[in-house]
């Protein structure tokens, strides 16, 4: 049994730290590529990394390239790849270069990795999700996007603030897209077992709620240039670990749902079981009418994002 091979796409901030997640985890080799442009940059960041194994203590090979000979044949391909959203520009803008950039990556994964689960982070979420699924012709589970691990990874972190108890103990789930019209699931939220509406005010509750929804906003102005990185890495570094150990974890990510929850055959935020395959399965829930309602919004907002890019799309090639 040889070890798992891992490739990450694009060794800017996110994809180099989740590197370093994975290595540091021994999930795998790990192997960053990047595009020509950026010249010798991920073989430094790559070999940067790999001198920390004898300190950390971890057995990993760890290879940057900027072609994608040295992917092929990987077991999980991470999307990091994209530009960030400048001032000045618009939405549609980031839809439109990163549509590009990203197709590009999935005819590369498709050449090189056919067999390979594909777990997309470049934004925007849901529409690049979507697009590697369509051009690699990939089974539905095999392709998924990260956006709901992060998402329910700050909502821990300002309840257990806000509690002042161990994060370990709070659990939660978020659905939806990723962002503004993210739903939270207050009924699936909890601490050491206790629901939270049982240790909070509503008004405290719907104060996080915000929070957790602004919080790459948030990051985003304070740190003035570029936008998180430590998290989402984090975040996907778990999705990562749940698909070569085969963990069947029970987490939110961005799937494919068709009959589900009645979405159409859109990639929307859905608590999935992770492993192996992917995304083994989709967990329906029956949502109340407020969730319903907040959920329907959201998965509206997903159409709209990707017909949008689709019409882009067309009008550039």
């Amino acid at each position: 049994m040889g070890r798992a091979k891992i490739t990450i796409v694009g060794a800017g901030n996110v994809g180099a730290t989740c590197a370093h997640w994975c290595a540091a985890a021994e999930l795998g080799d790990v192997v960053l590529v990047d595009i020509p442009a950026t010249e010798s940059m991920p073989k430094g960041k790559a070999l940067d990394l790999m001198q920390a194994s004898p300190i950390v203590g971890f057995d990993a090979n760890i290879v940057g390239c900027t072609d994608y000979g040295p992917t092929a044949g990987s077991d999980v391909v991470v999307v990091t790849a994209g530009i960030a959203r400048k001032p000045g520009m618009s939405r549609d803008d980031l839809l439109a270069t990163n549509a590009k950039i990203v197709t590009s990556v999935a005819e590369n994964i498709k050449a090189t990795s056919p067999g390979a689960v594909v777990i997309v982070v470049s934004n925007p979420l849901d529409a690049m999700v979507q697009q590697v699924f369509k051009v690699t012709g990939f089974p539905a589970s095999r392709v998924c996007g990260q956006a709901g691990v992060l998402d329910t990874a700050r909502y821990r972190t300002f309840l257990a603030m806000e509690l002042g108890v161990s994060v370990e103990d709070v659990s939660a789930l978020l659905m939806g897209g990723h962002g503004d019209t993210m739903v939270p699931m207050p009924s699936c939220t909890s601490v050491g077992g206790i629901p939270i509406r049982r240790l909070l005010s509503e008004d405290k509750l719907n104060a996080i709620v915000d929070r957790a929804r602004n919080g790459g906003a948030e990051i985003v102005s304070l740190l003035k240039t570029g936008s998180a990185y430590y998290a989402p890495a984090a975040a996907t570094a778990q999705m990562v670990e749940a698909v070569v150990r085969d963990k069947k974890r029970l987490i939110p990510a961005a799937a494919y749902c068709d009959k589900e929850y009645g979405v159409g055959g859109y990639y929307v935020g859905v608590p999935v079981i992770m492993g192996a395959q992917g995304v083994e399965k989709v967990v329906e829930l029956k949502l109340d009418a407020e969730e319903q309602a907040a959920f329907d919004k959201s998965v509206a907002a997903v159409k709209s994002l990707v017909k949008t890019m689709d019409e882009l799309m067309a009008k550039a090639a």
